[in-house]
């Protein structure tokens, strides 16, 4: 890409595959990373905040504003995702952080770097969306100066936390409804392609082997994600795709399709309803409920493409 980099904040629950995100961000000089704030998700906020800073140490980014966000959704109680192991970043022992993070709170450290940015900004939300539900409702001001917000989360067809629900949007589904209409445009990187963009195992391996600390990170961190073996390491990018989606959109296939939150109890709690109808149906006809406002929803993917990206980036020198 060329001309200025584009200023990037990253609101995450890091997690193996939002610090492979991180990594991404740090190195790619497309990316101007102004911020990043921590909100409970894949574990506790505080073993994100610790986790976040660590990858940022570990990356050479050492500088980069962290602020500790929500412990909990806006009603639900906080429930992790033990595929991450214990402290949400595959257990690999790595050194406790040697900085703190800001004095401010994530709502605060978001609208402080959104509303100071020369250049309208690009929020990426890789975690349950509590953070950016408390910005939009307590400092809707912010939405001026938010050129796009590219969400990791949801699903057209299958997901993860339950057979219709993806962990971010299930984890706060109240919170995600409110981002659905920020009105600002909105590009969802949904499980539909998060599963797709896997890292072959002989290019984990080489990144396992690097004498860079931030890149031999991303090869640990990979090689824990699975789907491969030990033998075979290969490992999927995850969240780290919504950023290569940010530099290179071209690699993404979106269609812009209306997308509602069910916030019912019970088994679709926390389900992405996308509508691909090509014309309205007979309940809007009778006016039982409109349509919600359209995003842009990744359905198809250039995996090979954004594996690319994403090595150059991260196996290039910290910045």
């Amino acid at each position: 890409m060329s001309g200025q980099p584009i200023p990037v904040i990253i609101d995450c629950d890091t997690g193996v595959d939002d610090a492979l995100a991180l990594l991404f961000a740090v190195r790619h000089p497309g990316i101007d990373l102004r911020a990043v704030t921590c909100v409970a998700g894949n574990t506790d906020v505080d073993g994100v905040v610790r986790n976040t800073l660590t990858v940022l140490e570990q990356a050479g980014a050492p500088g980069v504003p962290v602020a500790r966000g929500a412990e909990r959704p806006l009603i639900e109680t906080a429930r992790s995702a033990p595929v991450h192991g214990h402290d949400g970043m595959g257990d690999l022992g790595l050194p406790a952080p040697t900085r703190r993070p800001v004095d401010v709170d994530a709502v605060t450290l978001l609208r402080r770097e959104i509303l100071a940015s020369p250049r309208p900004v690009t929020l990426v939300p890789t975690a349950p969306l509590t953070n950016i539900a408390l910005l939009l409702r307590t400092h809707p001001e912010v939405t001026r100066n938010i050129e796009r917000i590219v969400f990791m989360g949801g699903a057209v067809a299958t997901g993860n936390a339950t057979p219709v629900a993806e962990f971010n949007v299930w984890h706060d589904p109240e919170a995600a409804a409110v981002l659905l209409t920020a009105g600002v445009p909105i590009t969802m990187y949904g499980l539909d392609v998060f599963m797709r963009v896997v890292v072959p195992g002989s290019d984990v391996s080489r990144l396992r082997a690097s004498a860079d600390p931030g890149t031999r990170l991303g090869g640990e961190l990979l090689a824990h994600r699975g789907p491969g073996s030990a033998e075979d390491p290969a490992g999927g990018l995850g969240d780290a795709g919504a950023l290569c989606a940010v530099v290179d959109p071209a690699g993404l296939t979106t269609e812009p399709l209306p997308v509602e939150v069910s916030l019912a109890p019970g088994l679709t709690r926390g389900q992405t309803v996308v509508d691909r109808r090509p014309r309205l149906g007979e309940s809007e006809i009778h006016g039982d409920s409109g349509r919600p406002l359209p995003v842009d929803v990744a359905l198809d993917i250039d995996e090979e493409r954004y594996v690319k990206l994403w090595l150059s980036a991260v196996e290039g020198p910290a910045r």
